[in-house]
This record gives C-alpha cells, sequence and structure tokens, in this order.
C-alpha cells in the first residue's frame, strides 16, 4: 500500500501528469477554480491596461514633436512677417514694383473738436 502512494505522487508530481492536464483534476485545483479565474482575468486586464498606457505614451510624444515643429514654424514666420512689414521694407517694395508712392516728408498734425 505504500509503495502505491508513493507511485501515485510520482504519477502526481511528473511532468507528463501536468501537461497532459490531470492536474485539473485534483481536489485544490476544483476548490480554488473561482480564484484561478479571478487571477487570470485580473492579469488579462492588467496587461491590456498596461498596452493601452504605452500606445498612449507614444502619441504623447509623437504630439510633442508635432508641436515643437510647429512652434519652430511659427518662429520662422512671424520673423519673416516682422522683417517684411517694417518701413524701409515696404518702401523697398513699392520702388521695386513701380507704384508711384513714397512717404510723406511733413510731420502727421492731430485735429481736436
Amino acid at each position: 500500500m505504500a509503495e502505491s502512494k508513493n507511485t501515485k505522487k510520482k504519477k502526481k508530481n511528473s511532468l507528463s501528469h501536468i501537461l497532459g492536464g490531470g492536474f485539473l483534476t485534483e481536489d485544490f485545483v476544483i476548490r480554488q477554480s473561482r480564484l484561478l479565474i479571478l487571477i487570470v482575468f485580473l492579469i488579462i486586464i492588467f496587461i491590456s491596461n498596461r498596452y493601452s498606457c504605452m500606445k498612449k505614451l507614444t502619441e504623447i510624444e509623437n504630439l510633442k514633436t508635432k508641436l515643437q515643429d510647429v512652434k519652430y514654424e511659427n518662429l520662422i514666420i512671424s520673423t519673416e512677417l516682422t522683417s517684411s512689414s517694417r518701413q524701409s521694407q515696404i518702401e523697398e517694395m513699392l520702388a521695386t514694383k513701380g507704384v508711384g508712392l513714397r512717404s510723406s516728408k511733413s510731420s502727421v498734425y492731430e485735429i481736436h473738436k
């Protein structure tokens, strides 16, 4: 009888017993099946949450890069607009286009009511 218990323990601990699914019929696994299902469910939720967080972090980094590019482009356009709207630049552009406008040589008068 002692030998039969030893052979059952060896069968229960063998790799073929585990891979074959024989351990699923043991009393401990059957009693703890709800807990095991809960643990597997929580692991799936944890993995999916981590995946979605990593995806959002990647999107945030891409948006930060795009924002920085747009800021630099805005700075360049603003600088070009400032330089082209100077009075000397405007007078030069009017002269090259052949428009007969010139800046006033006299000072500005204010009319009060």
